[in-house]
């Protein structure tokens, strides 16, 4: 009882915080604590969503296919280095030290001169999203691959595993859970990521648009653009949370063992 207590409150307990944000935000535009055409209501952003939606669709087609795109270039990279360096010892201490620099460039400081040397199309954004969902994917796979039991991998040694079967059965289903983990936090800087790219140089997209409202002082529309950013990350999280489900079914009966003791 306790167990489906804690259960409810932990599931119930994001909505609440959610509420009393926007009862505190109603509440500072009902006062007027803060102008009007500096933080527009609750009720107006609504409206401004709901009448921009149409566009707001179409513009997001165009950062979610950049965000996809990058992001699946991103995993197919992170796999290959990750595996590379988790079988080459020296490759690892070479690589390693440039992966964990590369984080420290401001993202903000990356987007202009990719937009410089690739111009105003899809290139620059995509690569930027690889540049930004690439590390957090690696360094999960990396820990997976390396917290592996060594038991587990002398067994399959005794067994007569070669290399591939002992990376197939062993060390891909120990990474799967931090992989998972690296992908979660990646979806959503992909999205941003192509957006802050759109702020910087292009024609179509979210970014773009929160430009464009941003110059006419639309704030009412920009405030709607910035939720409508959130919603798309969160959905994208959730779809990663459904195809790890499927991914990883010992996941979910190691969890269902784990309440039930």
């Amino acid at each position: 009882m306790t167990k489906k207590l804690q259960s409810i409150t932990n599931k119930t307990a994001p909505v609440l915080a959610i509420a009393v944000a926007v009862l505190i935000w109603y509440i500072v535009c009902d006062r007027e604590v803060v102008p009007a055409y500096m933080l527009p209501s609750p009720a107006s952003v609504v409206k401004a969503f709901c009448d921009n939606f149409s566009i707001m669709m179409k513009q997001a087609a165009v950062t979610l296919q950049e965000s996809v795109y990058g992001l699946v270039i991103g995993i197919i990279l992170a796999f290959l280095v990750a595996t590379l360096m988790d079988r080459f010892s020296f490759l690892y201490k070479a690589l390693y030290p440039l992966l964990v620099i590369t984080q420290t460039i401001p993202t903000i400081a990356i987007a202009p001169l990719l937009v410089l040397w690739m111009g105003f199309g899809m290139a620059p954004k995509i690569t930027l999203v690889v540049i930004t969902t690439f590390f957090p994917i690696t360094i999960g796979l990396l820990g997976g691959f390396r917290s592996v039991d060594t038991d587990a991998i002398h067994l399959m040694q005794a067994m007569g595993a070669n290399r591939l079967q002992i990376f197939r059965y062993v060390k891909m289903p120990n990474a799967m859970g931090e992989f998972f983990s690296g992908l979660r936090i990646s979806a959503s800087y992909a999205v941003v990521s192509a957006v802050v790219s759109e702020w910087l140089g292009g024609f179509e997209g979210l970014g773009v648009y929160m430009t464009r409202v941003k110059k006419a002082y639309a704030f009412d529309k920009m405030f709607a653009v910035i939720i409508f950013i959130s919603v798309i990350s969160l959905l994208l999280m959730l779809v990663i949370d459904v195809i790890e489900k499927i991914s990883m079914p010992w996941a979910k009966i190691k969890e269902n063992q784990n309440e039930t003791n």
